[in-house]
């Protein structure tokens, strides 16, 4: 049972471990020696098998992390004097320290949502300056699947931005940190989420859902794939030892233990809103849709919580905490964090 010297983690889904899957295959590759930046045959199996998720011309790159992911990605699709529209909760906005604004020399423009989630409606008005010289050019449409507020967008709500999107000239960037627990969530295909609803350059991660440390950044429109190896390099993420980052890969996208994982950490999401409904001082802030949660708490519980659990506050003026799960997250730790959310609430 959780306490306040062992506290169960919900804090996010980056606390979690190794999955023993991906644990054995970087064992596995750590056999003998092998050809150094990407000439091995684990990133060769890596290639094939994101070809088989997101397409033949897809094109993957492996990456250290998210943000570099972005940033590399991103540099793809813009010049200097362009700018990219985002939720103004993106990661790429609130998490990673105007990385693309620093060494892109770009803007980003945030856009204010209920959701977390872009529409065509949000972007079209602010594609008004589009040739007039004084304004920063909107070039790039950066949304995040799975959204910062837990929220996913579904195939058709991708399609329908993407082809706003392209339809003035501009290109789609989607950051899918949390990509699987969305397909996991809408029951489809990787690929219907990202090639077939017109995504241009996406980020894929694997480290919030089972990896040491591996992320992706995979160009699905070719037009855009020219400078990547180079760009990749220069934004220093070019791994010397890669079978170590690919051989991870493997392991996930091997018999759908990505689906899996993040199947698994979904549903314990799931659990815990069918455990603390009905609560009538527990509302949820967001709709959940996959593995985060986001309850409306009074300030007296959220105190006492965070002393048997570890989770972050999200909204503090509005109460509102963020409960993520993760593949290794167990019925056990839902349930003490249940209990001990109707006993607190029960002392108020």
């Amino acid at each position: 049972m959780p306490n306040a010297t062992t506290p169960a983690n919900f804090a996010s889904d980056n606390h979690a471990g190794v999955h023993p899957a991906v644990m054995a295959a970087i064992a596995e590759a750590n056999i003998g020696d092998a050809p150094a930046y990407g000439a091995d045959r684990w990133t060769r199996r890596m290639n094939d098998l994101f070809r088989h998720e997101f397409g033949a011309e897809s094109t993957a790159y492996v990456m250290f992390n998210g943000t570099g992911a972005n940033v590399v990605g991103l540099s793809l699709m813009l010049r200097p004097y362009e700018a990219v529209l985002c939720p103004a909760t993106a990661h790429i906005n609130t998490h990673e320290c105007g990385a693309a604004e620093r060494f892109l020399g770009v803007k980003l423009i945030p856009i204010p949502t209920e959701d977390g989630k872009l529409t065509a409606d949000d972007i079209l008005p602010r594609l008004s300056v589009l040739g007039f010289t004084q304004a920063a050019q909107p070039h790039v449409v950066s949304i995040s699947q799975v959204a910062e507020t837990g929220t996913c967008y579904t195939p058709a709500e991708i399609a329908a931005l993407a082809d706003a999107v392209h339809s003035r000239g501009l290109l789609l960037h989607m950051d899918g940190a949390r990509l699987a627990n969305a397909a996991a969530h809408l029951g489809c295909s990787l690929r219907e989420i990202t090639t077939d609803s017109g995504v241009d350059v996406l980020t894929f991660g694997a480290t919030k859902n089972g990896a040491l440390g591996a992320e992706a950044l995979v160009v699905l429109n070719p037009s855009l794939d020219g400078s990547a190896l180079f760009l990749r390099k220069q934004g220093m993420q070019l791994a010397s030892k890669m079978r170590f980052v690919a051989a991870q890969w493997v392991a996930l996208l091997t018999e759908g233990l990505w689906h899996a994982n993040a199947a698994h950490a979904n549903a314990m999401a799931r659990r815990i809103v069918e455990g603390v409904a009905g609560l009538p001082e527990v509302s949820l802030h967001y709709p959940v849709e996959s593995n985060a949660v986001f309850p409306r708490l009074p300030g007296h519980a959220i105190a006492e919580l965070q002393r048997r659990h570890r989770f972050h506050v999200w909204d503090e003026a509005n109460g509102v905490v963020r409960w993520v799960t993760s593949f290794e997250t167990t019925k056990e730790e839902v349930d003490a964090l249940i209990a001990d959310t109707r006993e607190v609430l029960s002392l108020g």
